[in-house]
This record gives structure tokens, C-alpha cells and sequence, in this order.
């Protein structure tokens, strides 16, 4: 009776276990139709479908190819990270890796980074007992550290557009957010003024570290932010990581910037005036605003819904619009190409991946 009893006890913990999985993406496949319902909602297909035929396919085209060489690079910058653990990683396991994640992520939000861990896992070599190099946990250790530099960077990108373009923006967020303070806030006012809050945050989380709880949690991240950011230092070659890293976010920004040219391309008698006059809008952006509208969409990823769907949409769509004045639809076919070719690629790549583990590697 007893081993009946502590059977079923487990039996019925992992099904509640299954069960709240379902529901969870089940709820994120619902909100990702939701946000995709609500951003389409109003768009004129027949402008949509003529401004896809008409733009410059040529650009769409390097900007999958710029998103190929995204996926090396960060297999390249991963693998830095692995090396010490196991020196004999090979660039095709963690360029498989990468690949099986992205397309994993596509389904099943956050599983891909577990995916890629027992792929590496996998692969490793072994010691002169014939046990694995590296193990699951370790592996997972350097994915954590691998986000923390994505979120560090994210974050200097953030400090590079308030910067660079806080004309373009500057005055929709203190007129729309702050109102009544346009021309009382300045950009270094509010440089100081966030540089002062994260200080005092970071210094709280210190003094409460100790509580446990929440404090505790943004305690954890924040000394996990600090080990990641100074990981580099303690590998070989760490000049070389942050190289990896700048071409990567350089690579993100080309992607963006390829999308726009392939739009201003587009001649205006061809479209409707509404759409001509869309695209005019459009026509007068150049690379720091295409620095602007990938900084939406690496914001968008936060939300966790399957690939991005309605996320990226409605956030690059809305700041089209929020800021250059670009009409909503007209700024989702921007999104629409963005995000659609970029999922090609991934699928494109996870399939040769697939292909390459499964018929050709031993």
C-alpha cells in the first residue's frame, strides 16, 4: 500500500506538472493571437499585399543572410564560453545548438535554451573514466551568463538611442508620458536621474539581501549580471568575445536597416496615395532609426509568446507610428517583413541543423 500510495502521490505531481505546462502555452498561444487579431485588425490587404510584391526582395534577402551570420556569431561567442569546460566543442555543435534552440523557441517559448544545453551535453567529449566533460548544469551556467551579456547590451543600445536620437523621440515621451514637462526635461537630467535610481536599487538589494524573497531574487540577478559581465575576463581571447558581441548587435542593426530600404524602394505610383504617403515617411529614415526600431523588437522578445508572433508586431508597428507619425498598417508591413523573414531564416537553419545531426554526423 505504501509504494501504491507514494506512486500515485508522484503520478498525480507530474501530471499537475503536464497539465500547468499546457495551460501556460496554451495561454501564451492565446495572447500571441490575441495581439496578433488586435494589430491587424484594421489593415487593408490589398495595400498590403501590393507593398510586399513592390519593395526591393534583393534587401529582404541580405537581411536573411545577415541573420544566418547572426546565429554564427553567437555560436562563435558561445563556444568561447564552453571552451573551458570542454576544449574540444566543436563550432558545429554549438552552431547546431543555436539553431535547434531558435527553432524550438518557436513553438515552446524559453525550452529552446534547455533544448540547446543537452545538445552540447550530447556532444562533449569525455575524461579517461568515459564520463562527460561538461554536464547540465555547468552548460546552463554559461546560457545564463550568454543572456546577461544579451540583456548588458540591450541596455547599452538603450543608452546609445537616448543619446543619439533623443531628438526624434525625445519630445513624444515627454509630451505623451511626463506631459507638462517638455521643456523642463532635459536628456542629461534624465541620464543622471536613472544612472542615481539603479544605484540606490542595487545598494537596497545589498542591504536586504539577506530577507530572502524579492530582494533576495534582484539580489540573485544583479550578482549573476556582475559574474557574466566579468566572465570574459577570466577566458582566453576575451577581447575576442566582445568583438563577437559588438558584430552581433551590429549585424541585429543591419537587419533592420536592410528592411527599410527594401520599403524605400517602393514606387509610389504604384500603391495607393494613402500608402504612397505611408511610405514617404518612411522613405526619410536612416540607420539610427533603424537602430530605434530593433531596439523595439529586442524589447518585444521580453514578452514570452511563441516566436515573437504579435509581439514584435504591435511593438515595432507602434513605435513606426508613436514617433515618425507612420500610420499603423503601413508600419506593420514593416514588422510584418522583419519578423516573417527572420523566422524563415531560423527555420531555414534549425532545418539544416536537423538535417546535418541526423544523416551526417556521427
Amino acid at each position: 500500500l505504501y509504494i501504491i500510495w507514494g506512486f500515485s502521490i508522484n503520478f498525480v505531481r507530474a501530471m499537475d506538472k503536464k497539465v500547468k505546462n499546457i495551460l501556460q502555452y496554451g495561454l501564451w498561444i492565446a495572447v500571441a493571437a490575441v495581439l496578433l487579431y488586435f494589430s491587424f485588425r484594421g489593415v487593408n490587404w490589398k495595400d498590403f499585399g501590393t507593398a510586399l510584391r513592390e519593395c526591393h526582395w534583393g534587401f529582404v534577402l541580405l537581411s536573411m543572410l545577415l541573420g544566418a551570420a547572426a546565429f554564427w556569431l553567437r555560436a562563435l561567442r558561445w563556444r568561447m564560453q564552453l571552451l573551458p569546460l570542454d576544449a574540444s566543442t566543436a563550432r558545429v555543435t554549438t552552431w547546431n545548438a543555436v539553431n535547434v534552440c531558435t527553432l524550438t523557441n518557436y513553438v515552446l517559448p524559453r525550452v529552446g535554451e534547455i533544448v540547446r544545453c543537452g545538445y552540447v551535453v550530447k556532444h562533449s567529449g569525455r575524461d579517461g573514466e568515459g564520463k562527460r566533460l561538461v554536464t547540465f548544469d555547468k552548460v546552463l551556467g554559461t546560457v545564463v551568463a550568454d543572456r546577461v551579456w544579451d540583456g548588458l547590451s540591450l541596455l547599452a543600445v538603450t543608452l546609445l538611442i537616448f543619446v543619439f536620437l533623443w531628438n526624434r523621440f525625445g519630445s513624444f515621451l515627454t509630451e505623451n508620458l511626463f506631459p507638462g514637462l517638455a521643456d523642463k526635461v532635459h536628456l542629461w537630467w534624465i541620464l543622471v536621474l536613472g544612472v542615481l535610481l539603479a544605484g540606490g536599487l542595487v545598494y537596497l538589494c545589498w542591504r536586504l539581501r539577506e530577507q530572502g524573497g524579492f530582494w533576495g531574487s534582484v539580489w540573485g540577478w544583479i550578482r549573476g549580471a556582475y559574474d557574466g559581465l566579468i566572465s570574459c575576463l577570466h577566458m582566453r581571447h576575451g577581447w575576442l568575445f566582445i568583438l563577437y558581441t559588438v558584430l552581433l548587435w551590429v549585424t541585429y542593426w543591419l537587419m533592420s536597416a536592410c528592411i527599410l530600404w527594401a520599403l524605400q524602394g517602393i514606387d509610389p505610383a504604384s500603391v495607393s496615395p494613402e500608402l504612397a504617403g505611408a511610405l514617404a515617411k518612411i522613405e526619410g529614415l536612416g540607420m539610427t532609426d533603424a537602430l530605434l526600431l530593433m531596439f523595439a523588437g529586442a524589447v518585444s522578445s521580453l514578452i514570452p509568446v511563441p516566436g515573437g508572433f504579435g509581439a514584435f508586431h504591435g511593438a515595432v508597428a507602434l513605435t513606426l507610428s508613436s514617433v515618425y507619425g507612420v500610420p499603423f498598417a503601413a508600419g506593420l508591413i514593416f514588422a510584418t517583413l522583419s519578423h516573417e523573414s527572420q523566422v524563415l531564416t531560423g527555420i531555414l537553419c534549425g532545418a539544416e541543423s536537423y538535417i546535418h545531426e541526423t544523416f551526417f554526423r556521427r
